[in-house]
Protein backbone atom coordinates (compact mmCIF):
# COMPACT_ATOMS: atom_id res chain seq x y z
CA UNK A 1 0.00 0.00 0.00
CA UNK A 2 1.51 3.38 -0.91
CA UNK A 3 1.85 5.98 1.52
CA UNK A 4 -0.33 8.57 0.47
CA UNK A 5 -3.45 5.48 1.29
CA UNK A 6 -1.72 5.02 4.41
CA UNK A 7 -2.41 8.98 5.31
CA UNK A 8 -6.01 8.88 4.03
CA UNK A 9 -6.95 5.62 5.93
CA UNK A 10 -4.87 7.59 8.88
CA UNK A 11 -6.86 10.62 8.83
CA UNK A 12 -10.47 8.66 8.05
CA UNK A 13 -9.79 7.31 11.25
CA UNK A 14 -8.81 10.05 13.33
CA UNK A 15 -11.77 11.62 12.18
CA UNK A 16 -13.68 8.67 12.95
CA UNK A 17 -12.27 8.67 16.56
CA UNK A 18 -13.45 12.61 16.79
CA UNK A 19 -16.82 12.45 15.50
CA UNK A 20 -17.22 8.73 17.44
CA UNK A 21 -16.52 10.23 20.59
CA UNK A 22 -18.49 13.78 19.76
CA UNK A 23 -21.85 12.32 18.41
CA UNK A 24 -23.27 10.95 21.74
CA UNK A 25 -22.14 11.82 25.13
CA UNK A 26 -23.20 11.02 28.10
CA UNK A 27 -22.57 13.36 30.73
CA UNK A 28 -20.97 11.83 33.98
CA UNK A 29 -21.22 14.64 36.74
CA UNK A 30 -19.31 13.02 39.26
CA UNK A 31 -16.33 13.49 37.12
CA UNK A 32 -16.98 16.19 34.65
CA UNK A 33 -16.65 13.64 31.73
CA UNK A 34 -18.80 11.89 29.63
CA UNK A 35 -19.55 8.22 27.89
CA UNK A 36 -19.34 7.95 24.19
CA UNK A 37 -18.64 5.54 21.90
CA UNK A 38 -15.38 6.81 20.44
CA UNK A 39 -13.40 4.14 22.02
CA UNK A 40 -15.08 1.90 19.66
CA UNK A 41 -13.16 3.31 16.71
CA UNK A 42 -9.72 3.82 19.07
CA UNK A 43 -9.84 -0.03 19.07
CA UNK A 44 -10.44 -0.77 15.22
CA UNK A 45 -7.77 2.14 14.36
CA UNK A 46 -5.37 -0.48 15.87
CA UNK A 47 -6.79 -3.59 14.92
CA UNK A 48 -7.55 -2.06 10.89
CA UNK A 49 -4.41 0.42 10.70
CA UNK A 50 -2.17 -1.67 12.97
CA UNK A 51 0.56 0.16 15.26
CA UNK A 52 1.82 3.06 14.02
CA UNK A 53 -0.96 4.48 12.28
CA UNK A 54 -3.66 3.30 14.48
CA UNK A 55 -2.44 4.68 17.62
CA UNK A 56 -1.79 8.21 16.05
CA UNK A 57 -5.36 8.70 14.36
CA UNK A 58 -6.69 6.91 18.09
CA UNK A 59 -5.12 9.63 19.95
CA UNK A 60 -4.97 12.94 17.92
CA UNK A 61 -8.74 11.59 17.01
CA UNK A 62 -9.61 11.66 20.18
CA UNK A 63 -7.79 14.55 22.00
CA UNK A 64 -9.67 16.29 18.95
CA UNK A 65 -12.48 15.52 20.54
CA UNK A 66 -11.80 16.85 24.02
CA UNK A 67 -10.41 19.77 22.10
CA UNK A 68 -13.46 20.71 20.18
CA UNK A 69 -15.76 19.66 23.08
CA UNK A 70 -14.56 21.82 25.77
CA UNK A 71 -12.74 19.27 27.57
CA UNK A 72 -8.85 20.79 26.37
CA UNK A 73 -7.88 19.91 30.05
CA UNK A 74 -8.25 16.19 29.08
CA UNK A 75 -6.46 15.95 25.34
CA UNK A 76 -3.26 15.28 26.97
CA UNK A 77 -4.34 12.77 29.29
CA UNK A 78 -6.55 11.29 26.13
CA UNK A 79 -3.75 11.44 23.70
CA UNK A 80 -1.89 8.89 25.56
CA UNK A 81 -4.75 6.53 26.80
CA UNK A 82 -5.94 6.31 23.50
CA UNK A 83 -2.64 5.83 21.91
CA UNK A 84 -1.60 2.86 24.24
CA UNK A 85 -5.32 1.66 23.68
CA UNK A 86 -4.79 1.24 19.76
CA UNK A 87 -1.28 0.45 20.01
CA UNK A 88 -2.39 -2.48 22.36
CA UNK A 89 -5.36 -3.59 20.19
CA UNK A 90 -3.18 -3.82 17.13
CA UNK A 91 -0.29 -5.78 18.70
CA UNK A 92 -2.91 -8.17 20.71
CA UNK A 93 -4.98 -8.65 17.47
CA UNK A 94 -1.86 -9.25 15.46
CA UNK A 95 -0.47 -11.98 17.61
CA UNK A 96 -3.76 -13.35 18.37
CA UNK A 97 -5.13 -14.11 14.48
CA UNK A 98 -1.54 -14.59 13.29
CA UNK A 99 -1.95 -17.86 15.73
CA UNK A 100 -5.61 -18.26 14.34
CA UNK A 101 -7.93 -17.52 16.77
CA UNK A 102 -11.40 -16.19 15.07
CA UNK A 103 -11.20 -12.04 14.39
CA UNK A 104 -14.19 -11.36 16.92
CA UNK A 105 -12.80 -13.59 20.10
CA UNK A 106 -9.34 -11.53 19.02
CA UNK A 107 -11.40 -8.61 19.59
CA UNK A 108 -12.11 -9.55 23.74
CA UNK A 109 -8.13 -8.99 24.37
CA UNK A 110 -8.46 -5.61 22.87
CA UNK A 111 -11.61 -4.32 24.51
CA UNK A 112 -10.22 -5.22 27.74
CA UNK A 113 -6.70 -3.51 27.20
CA UNK A 114 -9.32 -0.66 26.01
CA UNK A 115 -11.21 -0.92 29.96
CA UNK A 116 -7.56 -0.96 31.29
CA UNK A 117 -5.99 1.79 29.97
CA UNK A 118 -8.94 4.16 30.08
CA UNK A 119 -9.77 3.25 33.85
CA UNK A 120 -6.28 3.51 34.79
CA UNK A 121 -5.31 6.41 32.69
CA UNK A 122 -8.44 8.80 33.56
CA UNK A 123 -7.95 7.86 36.93
CA UNK A 124 -4.41 8.73 37.43
CA UNK A 125 -5.19 12.23 35.42
CA UNK A 126 -8.10 12.97 38.36
CA UNK A 127 -5.75 11.54 41.22
CA UNK A 128 -3.36 13.88 40.09
CA UNK A 129 -5.62 16.64 39.50
CA UNK A 130 -8.96 16.15 41.82
CA UNK A 131 -7.71 13.73 44.76
CA UNK A 132 -8.76 10.15 45.35
CA UNK A 133 -12.45 10.71 45.82
CA UNK A 134 -12.35 12.33 41.85
CA UNK A 135 -10.40 9.56 41.24
CA UNK A 136 -12.72 6.39 42.03
CA UNK A 137 -15.84 7.84 40.87
CA UNK A 138 -13.89 7.86 37.66
CA UNK A 139 -13.95 4.25 37.56
CA UNK A 140 -17.69 2.87 37.24
CA UNK A 141 -18.00 5.33 33.93
CA UNK A 142 -14.85 4.66 32.36
CA UNK A 143 -15.57 0.73 32.50
CA UNK A 144 -18.53 1.29 31.35
CA UNK A 145 -17.05 3.53 28.58
CA UNK A 146 -14.63 0.82 27.65
CA UNK A 147 -17.24 -1.97 27.61
CA UNK A 148 -19.52 0.15 24.83
CA UNK A 149 -16.48 0.42 23.22
CA UNK A 150 -15.53 -3.33 23.14
CA UNK A 151 -19.05 -4.42 21.66
CA UNK A 152 -19.47 -1.85 18.96
CA UNK A 153 -15.93 -2.11 18.05
CA UNK A 154 -17.07 -5.98 18.01
CA UNK A 155 -20.17 -5.33 15.71
CA UNK A 156 -18.52 -2.50 13.02
CA UNK A 157 -15.07 -5.00 12.13
CA UNK A 158 -17.57 -7.30 10.01
CA UNK A 159 -18.80 -4.21 8.48
CA UNK A 160 -15.86 -2.42 7.87
CA UNK A 161 -14.38 -5.02 6.81
CA UNK A 162 -16.67 -6.08 4.22
CA UNK A 163 -15.10 -2.76 2.08
CA UNK A 164 -12.56 -4.16 -0.06
CA UNK A 165 -10.68 -1.34 0.63
CA UNK A 166 -10.91 -1.01 4.45
CA UNK A 167 -10.17 -5.38 4.31
CA UNK A 168 -6.63 -4.53 2.16
CA UNK A 169 -5.60 -1.80 3.81
CA UNK A 170 -6.36 -3.86 7.66
CA UNK A 171 -3.99 -6.65 5.70
CA UNK A 172 -1.24 -4.17 4.60
CA UNK A 173 -1.47 -2.34 7.50
CA UNK A 174 -1.22 -5.30 9.89
CA UNK A 175 2.08 -6.74 8.14
CA UNK A 176 4.33 -4.28 8.71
Amino acid sequence: MNQTKKLVYTALFTALCCVGTMVIQIPTPATHGYIHLGDAFVILSGVILGKKYGSLAAGIGSAFADIFSGYAYYAPTTFVVKFMVALCAAVLYKALTSHGVKELIAMIPCGLADILFVVAGYFLHSYFTEGIGPALLSVPSNAIQGCSGLIVAAILLPILTAVPDIKKAKLCMNHE
